[in-house]
């Protein structure tokens, strides 16, 4: 399955901004440098059928019971720099959704390998039988 990435679906994300608590001194309680991106992902155009599937499934624990995503980031001193960081996070999580691990091909083990497991299993073998009582 094809991954989404934010250029793909900046048109269908929804930008706000609000006071944050994060750095900035007095600057913080004057400006509106917190940043909240909503994205509804059970209503995107943009994605095929199999893909919001596979989000909301994989998203669930994030996604509102309209599934919608909503992703904050507050702290950067400048809404430009907490918008850069809220669509690194939108970034990753799409990567983290859409991640397939690749497919263990399973293998033999080569004769080397064999002939040495068995060597270390006739050594052990004989240490044992030097510790039985004699008869």
């Amino acid at each position: 399955m094809k991954a989404v990435f934010v250029n793909d679906i900046i048109s269908e994300l929804v930008f706000s901004a609000s006071r944050s608590s994060g750095p900035g001194g007095q600057n913080v309680n004057k400006v509106n440098t917190k940043i909240t991106i909503r994205w509804n992902v059970a209503l995107s155009t943009i994605l095929s059928p199999q893909q919001k599937e596979k989000l909301l499934q994989k998203l669930s624990v994030k996604l509102t019971v309209d599934g919608e995503l909503i992703l904050h980031a507050q702290d950067k001193r400048t809404q430009l720099q907490n918008k850069e960081s809220a669509l690194e996070k939108l970034e990753g999580l799409l990567l983290l959704a859409f991640y397939q691990p690749k497919a263990r091909k399973t293998s033999k083990p080569s004769k080397a390998a064999k002939r040495k497991r068995l060597d270390s299993k006739k050594k052990h073998a004989e240490k044992k039988q030097w510790r039985k009582a004699i008869d």
